[in-house]
């Protein structure tokens, strides 16, 4: 009994720790009771394991939290998405007005109508700014931060529509149309780093891949408005759109990464609280494996050239850099520019005033742009990117050969005095899959990998490069794609568009890695060889082995 009573009295603290359950009032013999045979014995030392089992201190319950501020916030960067969607689209409503003999301001504020070739600078004038734009948006995105450099497109945009709501001459255009550029290239390039570092893993291609849906909403902002009201109206609801974004996103969160790259790290909690709808105490330890990945990253002095020396750095540049090339390689610019064309094809030969104006064509290819658009953020982190471009490369490869077949069969029968109108739903109908399948995948997957590849110290310079090879492929092929046109047939340049799509799956196949779901501090392992990553599994799945081996 004396045993008995100094444990109960001398362990009573550490039993404290144990939630009991209910059991009979008549004490619990030991093992040790040499009273009872071996088995009598296993079987109350069971009972003791089961009836000490431990509490767990309710500050290590985790707190579920909540992802919806996530998309608040996702959705509010992507607002400047939005805006320079509709500066990319003021062009189509508005371009025909100006190459006509108009003298009406409520179509054109010139006194005289436009060129092809000023018509054709003003259509391209917006990728060059971008292009150029693209290094100054790095640049303050690592100095002044996401959230900062993504307010102050305000001031690009609002430039451009004050000049377009003051020209006078087609140099004012072109002025507008580039500053235009400069502003798109500042959401090209902040927004899918923004996206990538305030989202959990479980959710960043979700919101990663929101950039393309917003972009389709900002031209069909323009598509819809700009054929049915003035010059002036067309403007002004226009340079409505980054107004409200600025607004709505004053309100949002820094990037949490940004933070902690500057030494903020009580803002970098506070940040990261309110994102994941949890107490300053539950994110304590995400905010700590921040520290840790961007103090690795910055520890030593960073420049333009450990893009290339570093191997993380060099391999996630030349994947996306491969993205972006595949993407425009689609012929994507081309195809909507042609668009109209493709409705007209349709109309019967001795009736081409019948079917569809081209504004209503517009409006329905926008409209099946958003459609598309919306499944990818459905589907991305359950199916993954990959499977997804694989997809996309598919549906446009079919599409795009079908396309150039159409339009060789057009010009033989052309030649030859024939009629080709009964094959007139064929190139709607390869138009509609090649426009739904890249919005599907080779429209926004892109972008989405592009925020969640780069390591801290670099992603800004990175994002800046990624985006001005984008937008400079997007001034050469629609610049010249005319000339290619002229020598070689409008067929042949589908086809060589169908040829880079194949190697985009190719591409896809055996060489992207695949992001879904992982950390942006495991992907960089990944780019940099893996082993550090392959180190904690093992190390993790022994440790384990041991806990529970006999």
């Amino acid at each position: 009994m004396s045993t008995g009573e100094e444990s109960s009295a001398g362990k009573g603290g550490q039993y404290k720790e144990y939630g009991y359950t209910p059991v009979a009032t008549k004490p619990l013999p030991t093992s040790t009771d040499s009273t009872l045979d071996p088995e009598e014995n296993q079987e109350i030392e069971d009972r003791v394991v089961f009836t000490r089992a431990p509490q767990v201190p309710e500050t290590m319950v985790e707190e579920s939290g909540s992802k919806s501020y996530q998309f608040v916030a996702a959705i509010a960067a992507n607002l400047c998405i939005i805006a320079g969607g509709a500066v990319l689209g003021w062009t189509s409503p508005v371009l025909g007005n100006l190459k006509a003999n108009v003298t009406d301001p409520d179509l054109s504020p010139l006194d005289e109508k436009i060129t092809d070739e000023e018509g054709s600078w003003i259509g391209s004038l917006t990728p060059v700014g971008a292009l150029v734009g693209s290094f100054a948006a790095g640049y303050l995105a690592e100095t002044i931060g996401r959230k900062q450099t993504l307010l102050s497109t305000i001031i690009p945009f609002g430039v451009s529509w004050v000049l377009i709501a003051t020209a006078t001459s087609v140099g004012m255009l072109y002025a507008a149309r580039f500053i235009g550029g400069l502003a798109i290239a500042f959401a090209f390039t902040v927004v899918p780093m923004y996206a990538g570092e305030i989202a959990e893993p479980s959710i960043r291609g979700i919101l990663g891949s929101f950039l393309q849906v917003f972009i389709t909403v900002g031209l069909l902002w323009a598509y819809c408005i700009g054929p049915y009201v003035t010059y002036t109206v067309f403007w002004i609801t226009c340079m409505i759109l980054p107004v409200v974004f600025f607004i709505v996103f004053f309100f949002m969160p820094e990037s949490p990464y940004f933070l902690s790259a500057r030494g903020k790290h009580s803002e970098v909690i506070t940040a990261l609280a309110k994102l994941r709808g949890k107490s300053t105490d539950a994110v304590k330890a995400e905010a700590d494996e921040i520290k840790a990945s961007v103090e690795e990253a910055f520890k030593n002095e960073t420049s333009i050239m450990d893009l290339y020396r570093v191997k993380s750095n060099f391999r996630a540049l030349i994947y996306t850099s491969a993205l972006v090339t595949f993407q425009q390689m689609t012929g994507i610019n081309v195809v909507l520019f042609y668009s109209q064309t493709i409705f007209d094809a349709t109309k019967p030969a001795d009736d081409p005033d019948s079917g569809l104006a081209p504004s209503v064509s517009t409006i329905i290819v926008g409209v099946v742009q958003i459609g598309a658009s919306c499944v990818t953020p459905l589907v991305v982190d359950r199916l993954g990117r990959k499977i997804l471009l694989i997809f996309s490369g598919v549906g446009e490869t079919v599409s795009l050969i079908a396309l150039g077949l159409f339009f060789y069969l057009k010009k033989q029968a052309e030649e030859n005095n024939e009629d080709i109108s009964s094959l007139g739903w064929l190139p709607v109908t390869s138009l509609m899959i090649f426009i739904a399948t890249y919005c599907v995948g080779w429209g926004p997957l892109p972008w989405a990998v592009m925020g969640e590849m780069f390591a801290s110290d670099v992603k800004a310079k990175a994002s800046g490069i990624t985006v001005f090879v984008c937008w400079t492929l997007a001034f050469l092929i629609t610049k010249f794609f005319s000339n290619v046109e002229a020598a070689f047939g409008m067929y042949t340049a589908f086809w060589l568009f169908a040829v880079f799509c194949v190697l985009s799956i190719l591409f896809t196949i055996f060489i992207l890695p695949e992001t879904k779901g992982k950390s942006l501090q495991q992907i960089q392992e990944e780019l940099g060889g893996g082993s550090g990553a392959r180190a904690r599994h093992s190390n993790g799945s022994d440790a384990r082995r041991e806990k529970h081996s006999p």
